[in-house]
């Protein structure tokens, strides 16, 4: 039988095999395993088995996983997103909605040192929802800031979808990072646009809140900033200025989060436990997804699919942005049935090289592909980031929050057509620092 044919079985059997409750990374390497079987023959396909596991593991540039899930962890127990939202709080409380933008801002700010969108998502929604409510704000308003304010976690960095990425796709992982800088930005005030104008429209959503701060309290609130300050400066800014590499930036992002826990006083054995296990099953997750996305790429590639998608995709006569369009269709309809990281993994062996063809460069595609699944994550009828928020604001019901997102889901979609129609956005930063 011809490869390629062997090649769009696999990819249905492992769609059925994911639909029916098996494990992604699973599916994915079962697939990749017994279709390089049938087109190889066991000892090659024996061999790659035996290899893959060991050759990622012992991979030095995948060190940065654990480190950098480490120090989101420690950041995470050490208290410090109370202090972000005070600060926030104290400059934005004039401005209509202030507290929902306020609560946005405090999502970015923490996003750049946890990288994880469920713990940003879970950790401001428990913090600021309750002061919403006390202000009297609309509870879809309330909701839906937070939930698209936990979605900044996947392209400020350090994102742990960029680490992935980077790796999967052979680019530096510092011209990622810088190259979710500005998009994350820009997505941080298209947030709080939608927020303000939202008020402005409809001005019941937010009513005004009564209080003064001075401007020696504005500054001294600065205090509560200013851990996040210095572990985004000694990582971010280390890896930019040449000073040490990603996986040296990741140790030292660790090192710090655990001082910061212990100067905190919210250091205890128990926790620190806590945060090791958490640490543990989470990279045991990604690890198993990461082996069975490899050997599921490598069963396409023997299979002749990404080249032969990449050939016809060049040969059709339409712009390059009608391939684009369609591709972001595809995702959105993944980011409804499967896990964004999934996602990332089967698809990056598929679509970066027809990217790559149409002229499109590897870090923005790196940056699309968040953009994207930051869309997913607060898209029905999946929407994981709603589905946090309303587990954490247990009285507000699913479909409030799902109302609420909607104007985020909005926002989004115009950030990202303007990543996609004007490249540098994402690009002219990496460019700056590295080349």
């Amino acid at each position: 039988m011809d490869p390629f044919i062997i090649g769009l079985i696999g990819t249905a059997v492992m769609v059925v095999l994911i639909l029916s409750g098996v494990n992604i990374g699973f599916a994915m390497g079962i697939v990749g395993f017994f279709g390089y079987i049938v087109i190889d023959g066991f000892t090659p396909a024996f061999a790659m088995l035996r290899s893959i596991p060991f050759s990622q593991s012992s991979n030095y540039t995948l060190s940065v996983v654990p480190l950098f899930i480490l120090m989101g962890h420690f950041a995470y127990h050490s208290g410090l997103s109370g202090g972000l939202f005070r600060v926030a709080d104290h400059w934005l409380c004039k401005i209509r909605g202030g507290l929902a933008v306020s609560s946005i801002a405090a999502c970015a700010a923490f996003s750049a040192v946890c990288g994880s969108t469920v713990a940003t998502t879970a950790t401001m929604g428990t913090i600021a929802y309750p002061e919403m409510k006390k202000a009297g704000y609309n509870d879809a308003l309330s909701t839906g800031c937070l939930a698209a304010g936990g979605t900044l976690g996947l392209i400020i960095p350090p994102s742990t979808f960029f680490i992935i990425y980077g790796i999967a796709a052979e680019v530096s992982i510092g011209k990622l990072f810088a190259a979710g800088i500005v998009p994350g930005a820009i997505l941080t005030l298209a947030y709080a646009a939608t927020v303000i104008i939202q008020c402005r429209i409809k001005p019941s959503l937010a009513p005004p809140i009564d209080r003064h701060f001075s401007w020696k309290e504005k500054f001294q609130s600065l205090s509560g900033v200013l851990p996040i300050a210095v572990l985004f400066i000694a990582v971010i800014g280390g890896m930019f200025a040449g000073i040490f590499s990603s996986t040296e930036a990741a140790s030292i992002g660790a090192v710090l989060g655990l001082l910061f826990m212990i100067v905190s006083r919210n250091f205890t054995p128990k926790k620190l436990l806590l945060c090791l296990t958490e640490t543990a099953k989470t990279v045991g997750m990604v690890f198993i997804i990461l082996f069975g996305a490899i050997a599921f790429g490598y069963f396409l590639s023997i299979a002749g699919i990404p080249n032969a998608l990449a050939s016809w995709i060049a040969s059709l006569e339409v712009s390059r942005y009608v391939v684009i369009l369609a591709m972001t269709g595809i995702y959105i309809l993944l980011c409804a049935v499967m896990d964004e990281l999934a996602i990332l993994l089967l698809t990056v062996p598929v679509f970066l090289p027809v990217v790559t063809v149409l002229g499109f460069d590897p870090i923005w595609f790196g940056v699309y592909i968040i953009m994207v699944s930051n869309i997913g994550l607060i898209t029905p009828p999946v929407g994981l980031i709603v589905f946090v928020i309303a587990g954490v604001v247990k009285e507000v019901p699913l479909f409030r929050v799902f109302k609420g997102v909607v104007p985020f889901v909005i926002a989004c979609t115009v950030v990202l057509v303007l990543i996609i129609y004007f490249e540098q956005i994402s690009l002219f930063l990496p460019a700056l620092l590295f080349d």
